[in-house]
């Protein structure tokens, strides 16, 4: 048999739940997290996995330490692969600490990003400056993330906290809201130690948020299935490891045993 390496799947074959879109998505979009890839690896996750990526997350402040022509490199590479690049918010944050926050947006415009986080989780910041800092962001031409919740272990915003910071935030001008899980989805806002669900404290949050305007940070595969389960597979989710692009987007296909069954 004459081999054909321009054959491709069965759309029948390729996604059973008939829902998801090409990029630009605004809906079931992955943000994966960059803790330091190199330049090859990072060339490789976008070669295999760019199409199921929408944000990429430059975590911590790894954006000050890594090497500029790299950073440059990788904006390249995302740009081409129609990903978003962005600093993680605890860069931010470190910015408003040390009263560079201008500078901050500005160099993030020059080096060519278009979306930047604003966050509060180790830092205190009033939510009059909150709100400035996402609408000078704007002014500047980025697009907003920003996200709710502390970084401590044990840390969980009340709903109506929740609320008035996701409802503020919006206002201001971002355009998705992070639920906080950090990179483990363990013992952290809705998450327990062992990285369950609360599922009364997700239900009080499911009635006043918006999904589709909310990425949220879930690390663990139990996590991603159960949100996917109660929210559908166009849920937004963040904090996803490199390693597990694919994985996520099988399970928002039907292409893995853990949600296989909803379609059969």
């Amino acid at each position: 048999m004459k081999i054909d390496s321009f054959i491709t799947w069965e759309p029948d074959l390729t996604d059973l739940s008939k829902e998801r879109k090409s990029k630009p998505r605004e809906i079931g979009c992955t943000m994966v997290m960059d803790k330091g890839l190199g330049l090859t690896a990072f060339e490789d996750l976008c070669q295999l996995s760019g199409e199921y990526i929408d944000f990429l997350k430059l975590g911590f402040g790894t954006a000050a330490i890594t090497p500029q022509p790299i950073l440059q490199k990788k904006l390249n590479h995302a740009q081409k692969h129609y990903i978003h690049l962005y600093p993680g918010g605890t860069f931010f944050e470190i910015a408003w600490m040390q009263k560079y926050f201008s500078k901050y947006i500005n160099h993030l415009c020059k080096l060519g990003f278009s979306w930047v986080e604003i966050s509060d989780g180790t830092i205190s910041i009033s939510d009059s400056d909150r709100s400035s800092c996402i609408q000078y962001a704007r002014s500047e031409g980025l697009q907003v993330l920003t996200e709710v919740g502390k970084k401590k272990s044990g840390s969980v915003l009340s709903v109506s906290e929740v609320l008035k910071i996701y409802e503020q935030d919006l206002q201001a001008g971002a355009s998705f809201v992070i639920m906080e899980g950090r990179e483990t989805g363990k013992n952290i806002g809705m998450f327990d130690r062992e990285g369950k669900i609360n599922t009364t404290y997700l239900s009080e949050l499911q009635k006043v948020l918006t999904p589709s305007l909310v990425i949220w940070e879930a690390p663990q595969k139990d996590q991603q299935v159960e949100l996917f389960e109660r929210f559908g597979v166009q849920t937004n989710l963040g904090n996803i490891a490199p390693h597990d692009v694919l994985s996520v987007e099988s399970l928002r296909r039907g292409l893995r045993s853990d949600t296989l069954s909803w379609w059969t």
